[in-house]
């Protein structure tokens, strides 16, 4: 796989991370499914990829609409993290966005603008060894509209104090994309695990 990357410098980079940095969609996958079964609440793997970058709580108060359930949000919220960081030894880097972190860290700023909360992320990075290398995390709880709007992106930018035009994005969902565009930056698209060669 070979990450198409702009030609140009930039001041900042920003790394969405399930998906992008940590290939750990397949893990939440389960751990959502896990979760889920407990209340019978289907979660089509395809409808779980085209909602990747979305808050925890969000997917679950659209499931609760779709499906016509009352799941307390934050309670199966915390039920499916857990069940995320049991399967935490299993997860593996996605090694040709981790190279372009090893190469730039020192050089420029780097950020981690998630739609995870920040344990989740901070246990991802943790497990691979890289929490050290980002100057920022933007995680769910630090914005109020998720992707595809902008603020995660816009808020990073800030902390770093770089101009939104000088940062580039590193992204592996649609919504990730559409938010960096809307924030005025240029992106990367990292490929799904099946676009993977």
């Amino acid at each position: 796989m070979k990450l198409n990357l702009p030609k140009r410098t930039f001041g900042a980079y920003l790394f969405d991370c399930d998906g992008t940095i940590v290939d750990s969609m397949p893990l939440h996958y389960i751990a959502w499914k896990k979760t889920l079964d407990e209340w019978n609440c289907p979660f089509d793997e395809e409808l779980f990829y085209s909602w990747g970058g979305r808050p925890v709580t969000e997917i679950i108060a659209a499931l609760n609409v779709q499906n016509r359930l009352s799941m307390p949000v934050d309670l199966v919220a915390k039920h499916k993290e857990n069940f995320y960081y049991e399967l935490l030894p299993q997860l593996k880097a996605i090694p040709e966005v981790v190279e372009q972190i090893e190469a730039q860290h020192g050089n420029i700023p780097l950020a981690v603008v998630s739609g995870s909360r920040r344990k989740s992320v901070e246990g991802s990075l943790s497990a691979l060894g890289l929490l050290d290398k980002f100057d920022t995390l933007v995680c769910a709880e630090d914005y109020k509209k998720g992707k595809p709007a902008p603020d995660c992106f816009l808020t990073a930018a800030e902390r770093l104090g770089v101009p939104p035009e000088s940062c580039l994005v590193f992204e592996d969902t649609d919504m990730g994309i559409e938010a960096a565009t809307a924030a005025g930056m240029e992106s990367v698209r990292v490929p799904a695990p099946l676009e993977r060669a």
